[in-house]
This record gives structure tokens, C-alpha cells and sequence, in this order.
């Protein structure tokens, strides 16, 4: 049975609008060209669209750049604002942006631990106020947060879950109450960590992947044949409770700990870098253990023939796979104040960026080499009662600082990366997902040096073939996923009744 003509033009419609969102604005011969329609017919929809005040002129093109198809179309931006949050145990992150995804304002807070509830979520909400007010905002059409913990598949709300901040909860709430006009929904932070990456990040040719969360904490998000899977109860991916070999008991159904977690959270890879010799930071969080993977990383590729070697390495798997961007910079970076050479990811400068352009890229450049000089003139400083760079552990033999530096920084990733290999084992023998991602501000921090050795153990540990991949987006894909949320429901929401 033929559509009607009303349901043709709306499905036409929506191909027009759906083609502006993926491909930016257009004209009316590109979008003829795209959508196979008729010239008449795609006048119609440009005339009707723009009547309905979702598109707009938003310039010319072409050489000569004049007449009406040169026209270039465009979704109208400024109808709707949209935010997103990153909320942490350590604090909140906010950005707002216009209905295309431009940022238009965005700010972070520290929230501490020993903040009370009723404290911490005004200060949230306060925030999220004063970054609407920054960005011009009339009012908030959708709000899109990115929150650990368990999200009840049911209500598509967030869970009471042992050891995260009440505040979390209560947030949510809170927002509602005092954005009543605004669409306010919550993801766990894993899961939209995973659809930043499947949209802008390393996994954008992959329909099937596992992205293994390695930040303060651990966890998992499962793509399977291009759709996110929660689970019965919104718990897919809660792998720091995987019982694993190496701990010194089991995890409990209230507690992680003797799981996973105790091997990859942020404090485990930090105390296993002071095995090891490495000088670690005073907090063991996940921008602390991002440092120390980053410094044993530089002082791992200084050491003699190691540059080449992974170099060699780098190239090989580039040649092998999709695409690398570990060092692609998001369009809108993770506002966690200002960024330092600790905080950056690989490939992803020291210097702080907007949202619009990278800024003097020599200078920049510059500043990063001499970050990762300093850096790796502390790599090898050792831990208490730890020998000495330049000296073996027997005190015998002297060796060249380089060396040391870089057998100790070896030996770490070495071991970190037996570790991570461990859990993603199991995780590849039940899904078989072809892929794992290494996201978070390790995994981004790891680059393509800790990738490879965790690729190589896992081709020893499980029978079916796994590529694994760094980050492209580190910690900022949390910000990033729930921003993409917001504005496909928002734009769902808009274009549904043109």
C-alpha cells in the first residue's frame, strides 16, 4: 500500500533533516543528490522546513557563490539549548550548546568528599545555572548526565549503589525541579563514554566492540551489532566485580573489592608503578594513575631502541585495523580546570583549548616537548626502600640512567598490561566483540604502547582474534556521550513534527 502523501512528505522530511544533522548544511542540489528526490520535491521540503523554522540560509557555495543554488541550508541552531553533565565522585563538569552541538559555555567543580548531600547538590545545580547564564541560554531543552552507578532500565533512573555520593541521586531531582521546562535523562557514564567513541572516537568502523573503562574506577560498556546493551537490570558492564586471579580474595555482591577493580582501579595501577620504581603522585585517582602510565610511556620510548621499536610497532598496527586517533582532541574538551602536562592526553597538548580551534600549533607543540622532557626526568625516581636509577637491584652492577628509566617504566606497562589482558580475557571469551577499546584517562594516557602489549597477551590468553584500540577521547568522552544524547533527543523531539 503507497504512503500518502502526507506521510511521503514526512518521511521525506526527516531524511532532509536527518541528512543536515550527519552531513552539516547543504544545498538544495546536494540534498536532490543525496536523498534521490525530485527537484521539485526537494523544493517543497526546503520551503516547508524553513517555514516550520527548523532550517535555515546559513551561507553560499560554490566559486561564484551566488543565486539560489548556492544556497546552503542548515539546521537553525539556536532552537533549542542543550546541556551535559559529567558527574564524578570528585566533582561535576558542565558544558551547554545550541541545538547542532556548537558549545557554547562550559566550567567545572571540585566537590569533596566530605561535602554534605544538601551541599554538594547546590553546588551542582548552582553550577549548571551559571553555565546556562555564560552560555545566553533562555532556557534548557534538554540535559543529558553522565553519572556512575546502575541506571533502572524501567524508569531510567539512578540506583542506590554502594559507595557512590548520595548527591548523585539527589542531583537528578534537583535539576528537574529547578529546570521544569527542560528533558532531563541519565546514562551510566561507561555506556556514554562508549557512544562517544562509536560516534567521533576510535570506534566509529566498528559495529561490534567492548570498551573497557580505566579511570578511578573500572568498568565496561558492550556494543553489539551497532546497538549499546544495558542488561536485565542495567548492570552490563560491571566488570570491577569480575573474580579474577592475582587478588588476595573475592569480590561481594555490596563490595568490588578482590575483584577486577583491585587490579586496574586507579589505586592499584598506582601503587603497581611504585613497585616498580616509578615516582607516583600523592593521589591515587584517575587523573594520578593517567600520570604515571603517561610518564612510563615517554621514559619506556626513550630508552635505547625503544623509540624505533615502537614506532615499528605503531605502524604495523595502523596498518592492520581501523582507524588511529588516539591523539584526536575532542571537540569539547572534559572541563576539569585548568589542564597540565599530567592531565593531557597523548597527542592531546598540555595547552588548553576552545572548543572552536587548536590555537598556535608550533608553540603548542613546543611546550608539549618540553612537558615530556621534564617528565622524563622524574620517571625512575624510586619508591621508599626502591633502588635507584642507575643502579641495579642487587646494588652490583651500575647501569645508564636511560636503561634504568626505561627497564622500569618496561616492566610496569609490562605488568599493568597482564593485568588489563586478564579481565578483557574474559570479557572476549563470552562476547567475542573483536574489539576493546581502552577508554578513560588511562587507556588514553596507555596510547598505542599499552594497547600492543595488552593486544599481544590477549592473542595468548584468548582463542578469538581482538583488536584493542586506545582511546581517542580519554576522560572528555563522558561529557562527549552525554552531549551526542542530548541532542539526538532533543532533535528527535523537534523534528518529529515538522
Amino acid at each position: 500500500m503507497p504512503a500518502s502523501p502526507s506521510t511521503a512528505r514526512a518521511i521525506n522530511d526527516r531524511l532532509a533533516l536527518r541528512l543536515l544533522q550527519d552531513e552539516g548544511p547543504l544545498t538544495a542540489g546536494q540534498l536532490k543528490q543525496l536523498t534521490g528526490l525530485s527537484r521539485p520535491t526537494v523544493a517543497d521540503l526546503v520551503e516547508r522546513l524553513t517555514a516550520s523554522g527548523l532550517i535555515e540560509v546559513v551561507g553560499e557555495a560554490g566559486a561564484r557563490r551566488r543565486g539560489p543554488n548556492a544556497k546552503l541550508y542548515g539546521i537553525v541552531a539556536g532552537r533549542a539549548q542543550l546541556a551535559a553533565l559529567d558527574v564524578r565522585t570528585e566533582g561535576v563538569a558542565v558544558l551547554v550548546s545550541d541545538l547542532v552541538g556548537r558549545v557554547l559555555a562550559e566550567a567545572s567543580v571540585p566537590i569533596g568528599g566530605d561535602t554534605g548531600t544538601g551541599p554538594a547538590v547546590e553546588q551542582a545545580v548552582t553550577l549548571v545555572e551559571r553555565v546556562v547564564k555564560e552560555a545566553g541560554a533562555d532556557r534548557l531543552h534538554t540535559v543529558g548526565i553522565g553519572a556512575p552507578g546502575l541506571i533502572d532500565p524501567a524508569s531510567g533512573e539512578l540506583r542506590d549503589s554502594t559507595g557512590l555520593p548520595e548527591w548523585h541521586r539527589r542531583l537528578v531531582a534537583a535539576l528537574q525541579e529547578r529546570l521544569p521546562d527542560a528533558r532531563v535523562s541519565v546514562e551510566n557514564e561507561t555506556n556514554l563514554a562508549a557512544l562517544a567513541e562509536q560516534r567521533e572516537g576510535v570506534a566509529r568502523d566498528r559495529d561490534t566492540f567492548v570498551l573497557l573503562w580505566l579511570g578511578h574506577g573500572t568498568g565496561a560498556a558492550v556494543v553489539l551489532d551497532g546497538a549499546l546493551r544495558r542488561g536485565a537490570s542495567g548492570g552490563t558492564g560491571e566488570i570491577g566485580f569480575l573474580p579474577v586471579p592475582g587478588t588476595t580474595g573475592l569480590p561481594s555482591a555490596t563490595d568490588c573489592e578482590g575483584g577486577f577493580h583491585s587490579l586496574a582501579g586507579a589505586a592499584a595501577i598506582v601503587a603497581l608503578a611504585g613497585e616498580h620504581g616509578l615516582s607516583v603522585p600523592p593521589h591515587s585517582d584517575g587523573p594520578g594513575a593517567a600520570a604515571v602510565v603517561r610518564e612510563a610511556v615517554l621514559a619506556a620510548a626513550a630508552g635505547p631502541g625503544r623509540a624505533a621499536e615502537a614506532g615499528d610497532e605503531a605502524g604495523r598496527r595502523s596498518g592492520s585495523g581501523g582507524p588511529r586517533e588516539a591523539g584526536r582532541e575532542p571537540e569539547a574538551g572534559h572541563a576539569r580546570g585548568a589542564r597540565s602536562a599530567h592531565e593531557a592526553g597523548p597527542g592531546c597538548e598540555a595547552l588548553p583549548r576552545t572548543a572552536g580551534g587548536s590555537g598556535d600549533e608550533p608553540r603548542v607543540r613546543d611546550d608539549a616537548r618540553a612537558g615530556e622532557e621534564a617528565l622524563l626526568g622524574r620517571v625512575g625516581e624510586p619508591a621508599s626502600g626502591a633502588p635507584r636509577a642507575g643502579r641495579s637491584a642487587s646494588g652490583q652492577a651500575p647501569l645508564a640512567p636511560d636503561a634504568a628509566r626505561a627497564g622500569a617504566a618496561d616492566g610496569f606497562l609490562d605488568a599493568l598490561a597482564e593485568r588489563l589482558a586478564v579481565g578483557a580475557a574474559s570479557v572476549v571469551a563470552v562476547l567475542d566483540p573483536g574489539c576493546v577499546v581502552l577508554g578513560g584517562e588511562v587507556g588514553q594516557a596507555g596510547g598505542e604502547a599499552l594497547a600492543a602489549r595488552v593486544e599481544e597477551r590477549l592473542r595468548r590468553m584468548a582463542p578469538l582474534p581482538t583488536e584493542v584500540r586506545p582511546s581517542g577521547l580519554g576522560g572528555a568522552a563522558v561529557l562527549r556521550g552525554a552531549l551526542l544524547t542530548a541532542r539526538e533527543s532533543a532533535q528527535a523531539e523537534l523534528f518529529g513534527r515538522p
